[in-house]
Order: C-alpha cells, then structure tokens, then sequence
C-alpha cells in the first residue's frame, strides 16, 4: 500500500516506527472512515452492518483502501487511513473484541503476551522512535 503524502509541515512524526499519529492529516484523511465506526453506536446500525458488511459501507464514502481495510478487519491500515483507535473502538467492540485483542493483533503478540508485556511496563522504547535512526 503507497503511504499518503504529506506536506513538509506534517511528516514530524511519521518517523516513529510502528504507528500512525492521529494529526489533522490523518484527521482529515479518515473523516468518513471514522464517521462509519461512530454510526455503530445505534443498535440498528450494528445489525445492518453484521448482515451484510459490504452493502453497509457501500453508503460511506470510502477510499477502496479504507473499505478493504474494514473488511480484512486491518486495524493498522484503518489506522493508516486515517481512522482513530478511538472511532475503530466501535467497530471492534461490534466484533466482540476488546483493546487489548486489538492491541495484540497490532503488535503481533497473543492476548496474554501483550498484557504480559503491558504488566511489565510496556514496550521498550529503544529502536521505536525513529525509523531513520533506529538506535533511538
């Protein structure tokens, strides 16, 4: 998938590896995208989009990336695409799924692995600041 590209003004933090921060691009980018995971809080919503996925999304005004990355359920392309762990909540939590499922699926790890790590302190945050200079 072709990354997005920014202004000059706003690549600060896409050199954090292994995220995509929520800034006015991606704010903008996602606008539908997050819109489509709000509209999951009605009950009906929910129903008609357990139903039929595809034919829901159809009446949101997508990218193709966007659509494809709700159907693959890729929480990290949603991201990608704009969307706001906080906006994507109401489509997992539609799912059945928890954060932390979400958060494990993101990094790769099992449920009980990344609430081990989380119990632990966290990820290490050595070679996860920078894509450029891994080191940091």
């Amino acid at each position: 998938m072709t990354e997005p590209q920014l202004s000059p003004y706003l690549t600060e933090f896409e050199d954090i590896p292994g995220t995509y921060v929520f800034n006015t691009f991606r704010s903008r980018q996602g606008f539908h995208l997050n819109q489509f995971c709000m509209s999951l809080m009605k009950a009906d919503n929910r129903a008609a989009f357990k139903a039929d996925n595809a034919a829901y999304l159809a009446a949101w005004d997508l990218t193709d990336a966007q659509r494809d990355a709700v159907l693959a359920r890729d929480w990290t392309g949603m991201m990608r695409e704009g969307g706001n762990i906080y906006f994507l909540s109401k489509l997992f939590s539609t799912d059945g799924h928890s954060f932390q499922h979400v958060a494990a699926i993101m990094t790769g790890a099992t449920q009980a692995q990344y609430a081990q790590m989380m119990l632990a302190g966290g990820r290490d945050p050595q070679g996860c600041r920078s894509k450029a200079d891994p080191s940091l």
